[in-house]
């Protein structure tokens, strides 16, 4: 259900756009670092440049929303300043774009959950109140398309492989299914409730599951904290890798 955008308030913006757009962007921005590790280490070599160019889609996407959740906050951070000079509390991301890449099965299923939740949620901002969300989700929801057709393209392909592929693919999806449920977290502030795009994301991964012959695991533990800053250890190890040099050199340029 859409949102009209809420005005400023003095001093600061309304909690509920700003969270919401920071948590989009956090999302966009490990995911692409994630992503990004795989170069030179994909098991083809057209495969290390597709996951190069969706890395290079998500971190696009992480600067146009990190660069507005900066003009909504009001206090002078850039989108520099909220991806190196952050720690771990203060980021915003689900769970699921910070855990480990794993082997190619659990990356694609990653990639495959998460591209099924960005493609509704990026067509329901193309079609809001939001100019500048709007803007952002007719330009990220063509790549989601992208991204969630080629990660389905690899868990059917491995699903309804060989034995050896089927069974890996389905404990890929096993370890990953209990983090998705935190993208459906209600928010009733947010310009998009995240909650009502579950029946889109249940159908997309009902039909894929059902062509590469795997299982869709039943509900158990579903963990959270993402949106509260609250997040695995791996979180920080990424953080350190990815801010060091921004940190080490303090508003150097090149």
């Amino acid at each position: 259900m859409l949102r009209a955008p809420q005005s400023r308030t003095e001093g600061g913006p309304v909690s509920g756009v700003f969270d919401f757009t920071l948590a989009l962007g956090d999302d966009a921005l490990i995911a692409a670092q994630r992503l990004g590790e795989w170069t030179t280490r994909a098991p083809e070599m057209e495969e290390d440049i597709a996951l190069a160019n969706i890395a290079l889609d998500q971190l696009g996407a992480a600067r146009l929303l990190l660069t507005y959740a900066g003009e909504l906050e009001g206090a002078g951070r850039d989108e520099d300043d909220l991806a190196f000079l952050r720690d771990d509390r203060e980021f915003r991301n689900c769970l699921l774009v910070e855990l480990p890449n794993g082997d190619f099965g659990v990356t694609m299923a990653k990639l495959f959950f998460l591209a099924a939740w960005q493609l509704p949620l990026y067509t329901a901002l193309a079609g809001g109140g939001d100019d500048r969300l709007a803007a952002i989700g007719a330009k990220a929801r063509k790549e989601s398309a992208y991204h969630l057709d080629h990660a389905s393209l690899w868990v059917k392909r491995l699903g309804d492989g060989t034995d050896e592929s089927h069974r890996r693919m389905q404990d890929a999806v096993d370890q990953v299914w209990p983090y998705v449920h935190e993208l459906f977290t209600s928010d009733p502030a947010a310009p998009v409730d995240p909650a009502t795009l579950r029946a889109d994301f249940d159908a997309t991964v009902a039909a894929v599951l059902d062509e590469a012959t795997l299982t869709r695991p039943e509900t158990r533990w579903t963990p959270g904290g993402g949106r509260d800053g609250v997040h695995t250890e791996q979180l920080s190890y990424l953080l350190a890798e990815m801010q060091v040099l921004h940190r080490a050199h303090p508003g150097a340029s090149w």
